[in-house]
């Protein structure tokens, strides 16, 4: 137990120079398996485990619906689909606020990276706020915000990378998420018309013109077409995540081809960006099933589960304060390195206390979303502030009566978790 501690300073102190987490883990991970087998059974174990963790098939759907995000991006759709939004509820008080929060569940649908959603708000949908007299607060906070769509609604990457951590069905995972993205966004929506109401941070927009919001949803028909493809195919049971993800990439490329919207260069661009992603995510996975050996063969995970299933603490308890863990981490930490480090020894726990794996995989997806708007990290308030330029401290102040409604919807789904077991019962076996 002494050794387990000591390895547990060295990760954080690998932490604290910015070692990238999935190395740190994997260092960490190697160290007390040789100090606990030797060496040469350490190398052993290393070398399965980074074959059996990246050989898994479940793993094409990372590259692929990374891919599909990046062409579309390319292909200029993500701001068309801003442009639609807006010409159809712009016009009310606030209305372009909550268009953003609406284009935001489309690029959340086909793009899957908050930090590219978060990215493509701030370059199209803020100016437009700010040339309707909107407060830079409200504008800022509002792209930061409904960039964190893109962690719950799938196909979510963080969705798809719990998956392959706890060998949870992606399919059942995407399905529902749904539920509870559409519930977030709502939410969203909810905020923005309180504070059009009480303050004059959230003026009318532009008259509605039926025609113009026709001819801006033209180039937007197409995407919802490929995203109800891509989830239906999910749903009813024609194909697996990973053919879907092929199906969307497919999709996607079509649509940038026949709008003509796709140069060689940006083709060349985004399959170089879904490359780099996908090694990344993937050394994550390796480096975490590392560790996760480790944990294995210290019988610290084994002492957890006694721990859990013998206590008398009542297990909404025991989930409550993972919940906390999983926040304060998200203060601190981007999404995935949570995942990586909290897994192993969180999901067996969660397991042994009879929850289920699908449920818990949203609870914890939405647990980290909340962490993208927290100071002192906030990625998408970084991300925000530095392409609006308004000050980091006046989006933190505008997201927080979000971060309350965020922390609403997450009590919500703890309460009920039908919300977001029901349309998962219904899809094809």
């Amino acid at each position: 137990m002494l050794t387990f501690f000591a390895l547990l300073i060295l990760l954080a102190v690998f932490m604290a120079f910015r070692m990238p987490i999935a190395f740190a883990m994997g260092l960490v991970g190697f160290f007390g398996l040789a100090l606990q087998l030797g060496l040469r059974p350490a190398f052993a174990v290393l070398e399965r485990v980074f074959f059996d963790s990246s050989s898994s098939f479940i793993l094409v759907a990372i590259p692929l619906f990374i891919l599909m995000a990046e062409l579309l991006t390319a292909g200029d759709v993500t701001r068309r689909a801003i442009y639609a939004c807006q010409s159809w509820i712009g016009h009310v008080k606030g209305g372009l606020a909550m268009a953003t929060v609406a284009a935001s569940v489309i690029l959340a649908a086909l793009v899957g990276s908050s930090t590219a959603s978060t990215a493509a708000m701030a370059a199209s949908a803020f100016p437009e706020m700010r040339n309707h007299n909107y407060s830079e607060r409200l504008a800022a906070a509002v792209v930061s915000v409904g960039g964190t769509l893109a962690v719950v609604v799938p196909p979510s990457i963080v969705l798809v990378v719990y998956g392959v951590l706890t060998e949870t069905s992606i399919g059942k995972l995407f399905i529902a998420g749904i539920l509870p993205g559409l519930l977030t966004a709502t939410g969203l929506v909810v905020v923005i018309a309180l504070i059009a109401v009480r303050t004059d941070q959230a003026p009318k927009g532009d008259p509605f013109v039926l025609g113009k919001a026709i001819r801006n949803s033209r180039h937007v028909i197409p995407m919802g077409l490929l995203m109800l493809a891509v989830i239906g195919a999910i749903y009813g049971g024609l194909a697996s995540p990973s053919e879907a993800a092929a199906l969307g990439v497919m999709g996607a490329l079509v649509i940038v081809l026949m709008q003509r919207t796709l140069s060689f260069t940006a083709l060349n661009r985004s399959i170089s960006g879904s490359i780099r992603a996908t090694v990344m995510i993937v050394t994550i996975v390796c480096c975490s099933a590392i560790f996760s050996n480790y944990l294995a063969f210290t019988r610290i995970t084994h002492a957890l589960l006694e721990f859990a299933s013998t206590t008398d603490l009542p297990r909404e308890v025991i989930m409550l304060i993972m919940v906390l863990a999983l926040l304060v981490m998200g203060m601190f930490m981007d999404q995935l390195a949570i995942l990586s480090l909290s897994m192993p020894l969180a999901f067996p726990t969660a397991m042994a206390l009879g929850y289920d794996p699908v449920w818990f995989g949203v609870v914890v997806t939405k647990t980290v979303e909340i962490g993208l708007l927290t100071p002192p990290l906030g990625l998408n308030a970084y991300v925000a502030a530095g392409q609006t330029g308004v000050p980091l401290r006046t989006i933190f102040r505008g997201i927080l009566p979000f971060l309350v409604m965020e922390i609403l919807v997450l009590i919500l789904l703890l309460s009920f978790p039908q919300i977001t077991l029901w349309l998962p019962s219904l899809m094809v076996r």
